[in-house]
């Protein structure tokens, strides 16, 4: 059986969790509200630009696993397009779904990841300029191995024979 997560459930679960401030079940899962998150708002208006971090923390970590975006994408249970715009385009807000299948996946704490992502805000200011200063650090400088840059000229190829 195949149980399907709307978007609009993950937000009111999101909101309830933070209002009430406490544990609760919810469908036979526990979830804990995190202390850090204090709201979640969609609108990029009220909080810093996390969305770098995010992007950067999931392909350090998808490279990290030796995973493909097409693999991460299948174990996690998600939409590789989405994977694809959340590694490629810094703009793209997550659907809150995709963030928990990745924070299930990547084992780490999914308040934090949905702060990281841009779904709901810290309290703490610390936690942003953390992740900024992640994504700075992230930021490789490495030369492009051999199959990166055969891809790569490839890709420069179809480029140039396209008018």
């Amino acid at each position: 059986m195949k149980i399907e997560v709307t978007k609009d459930w993950c937000i009111r679960m999101a909101r309830l969790e933070v209002e009430t401030g406490a544990d609760m079940e919810i469908g036979g899962a526990s979830a804990v509200a995190s202390p850090d998150a204090v709201a979640l708002d969609l609108s990029s208006e009220s909080m810093p630009e996390t969305n770098i971090a995010f992007g950067r923390f999931v392909s350090l970590m998808r490279r990290k696993r030796r995973q493909t975006v097409e693999s991460l994408a299948e174990d996690a249970e998600i939409d590789v397009t989405e994977l694809v715009e959340i590694e490629e385009d810094n703009h793209h807000k997550p659907e809150p779904r995709t963030v928990y299948q990745l924070a299930k996946h990547f084992d780490v704490p999914t308040p934090s990841l949905m702060q990281l992502a841009g779904l709901s805000v810290a309290k703490n200011a610390s936690f942003y300029e953390e992740a900024i200063r992640f994504a700075a650090r992230s930021e490789t400088v490495e030369e492009l191995n051999d199959i990166e840059r055969a891809a790569l000229e490839a890709f420069v190829s179809v480029l140039s024979n396209r008018k």
